[in-house]
């Protein structure tokens, strides 16, 4: 019950620490954005609000201290902040015509939508989707395309196409190409080798391994011996092991989806024993195996030997 505890507060610990980079939040969570949705960016790091700095393709913005801001100009928008420094780019569109993904971690089986949308929601019509130069879908009237489950087969770019009708023209307009990646949460985390020699000398050397069975990159590794964070990465060397090594070894397998680190996701391993013993025990234990072994033998000749002497006396 303690190490689960132990291995509970451990692992919101981490939740809490969450990604250590600067992120720029969209909302409405749509991407690309679009100027007529009047849309918020928000900053989110380390340090404090008022030391935010925005800069608007790639020029110092004249908005300063603001964590938050609603965008009122179409452009390519990024915020720094000092602990945690430069986000992403965000690009707020004002095109003729846009298809929009969810701005969030797509995972396989969910279940997505993509848009279609012109400037300003003017009808459009005719509205065909394409991944890459396929087309998936064509309708008079749908202006969305659903994805459901979502498989890994699923990434690519996607455009549409459509005939939209505005005050000032009308005609066949496209869109830009939109990046859709599917991720896949980490799972079966796996230590190997999968058990240890029982016992394992003081002095000889182990090295455990950690792998996942599934997980988009990247995934890191945390390692943990009786519940305590000792190490990172996939590879635990413990070197020329003692007595203090012995106990229950478990990796932790972790891949955060999305820019806004919210989805994170983890998978543990079973534990391993490991059990070492001291040099002097070790010893003692191959000389009363040595000597066991030697009694062994004395006995087997000493039964030969009078076996053989019998058969002469009978003879």
């Amino acid at each position: 019950m303690a190490r689960k505890v132990v291995l509970l507060l451990w692992a919101q610990t981490l939740g809490l620490a969450g990604a250590q980079t600067t992120q720029l939040l969209v909302e409405p969570p749509w991407t690309p954005p679009v100027l007529w949705d009047w849309v918020t960016l928000t900053c989110q790091g380390s340090g404090t609000t008022g030391a935010t700095t925005w800069y608007k393709d790639g020029q110092r913005w004249w908005l300063q201290g603001l964590d938050r801001v609603v965008v009122t100009e179409s452009g390519t928008y990024q915020c720094d902040r000092p602990g945690t420094g430069l986000s992403p780019p965000v690009s707020i569109l004002n095109a003729i015509l846009v298809l929009q993904v969810p701005a969030r971690a797509l995972l396989e089986g969910d279940t997505v939508t993509l848009r279609c949308r012109s400037w300003q929601d003017k009808p459009v019509t005719w509205v065909s989707f394409y991944r890459e130069e396929k087309q998936l879908q064509r309708s008079h009237e749908r202006t969305e395309l659903s994805l459901s489950p979502l498989r890994l087969q699923d990434s690519g770019r996607y455009r549409c196409r459509g005939w939209v009708e505005t005050k000032v023209s009308q005609g066949w307009r496209e869109s830009e190409s939109v990046p859709v990646t599917v991720r896949v949460p980490v799972a079966n985390a796996t230590i190997s080798p999968a058990a240890l020699a029982h016992p394992v000398r003081a002095g000889d050397p182990v090295t455990l391994r950690c792998s996942v069975q599934v997980g988009s990159a990247p995934v890191t590794f945390t390692w943990l011996h009786n519940g305590h964070e000792v190490a990172r990465g996939p590879l635990l060397e413990l070197g020329d092991v003692h007595v203090g090594h012995s106990g229950t070894y478990q990796c932790v397998a972790t891949n955060q989806l999305g820019q806004d680190g919210q989805r994170v996701f983890r998978a543990l391993s079973p534990e391993l024993a490991l059990t070492v013993t001291p040099q002097g025990h070790w010893d003692r234990a191959v000389a009363v195996n040595i000597g066991r072994s030697l009694l062994f033998l004395a006995l087997l000749l000493g039964v030969i030997g009078g076996c053989h002497w019998w058969h002469r006396l009978g003879g």
